[in-house]
């Protein structure tokens, strides 16, 4: 009975040490996962403004990024790996922002503009008419 009770402290242990690297492991991946979806939306918005949009516009969001066939189904949503994006439009301009669903699934918030340098804060990004009034600080 001794040495149960010794080998279930053992795994109590060896559980109380990995779960915690186990979940930043996940959370840098959901982190990295946006990065990568930011890069994506900007790619198909450079896409978008020269093909149907004419030189002249953006897609007004990420719907109609999707319904253009530039990205895939679960981004064209607005969520994809535990963050929720957002993507506004002004005048030839647009910015979009990638924002955590919950503490677990990322702490970091994501943005990219018309210019394609992607940024980090530790807050909501405002974005609006395709314009960052609070962008953090560019990462790439």
């Amino acid at each position: 009975m001794v040495e149960l009770l010794v080998v279930v402290i053992i795994i109590g242990i060896i559980a109380a040490i990995a779960i915690p690297s186990l979940l930043a492991s996940r959370r840098a991946a959901n982190e990295a996962s946006a990065i990568s979806s930011l890069r994506t939306i900007h790619s198909a918005q450079a896409t978008y403004f020269g093909t149907t949009g004419n030189n002249t516009n953006y897609a007004a969001d990420a719907a109609a990024l999707g319904t253009a066939g530039l990205i895939d189904p679960n981004l064209a949503a607005g969520t994809k790996s535990g963050y929720g994006f957002t993507v506004t439009t002004g005048t030839s301009i647009y910015c979009a922002v990638a924002v955590p669903s919950s503490a677990t699934t990322g702490t970091n918030y994501f943005g990219v503009a018309t210019n394609g340098v992607i940024y980090k804060g530790d807050n909501t990004q405002a974005c609006a008419a395709g314009v960052f009034t609070n962008p953090g600080t560019a990462i790439q």
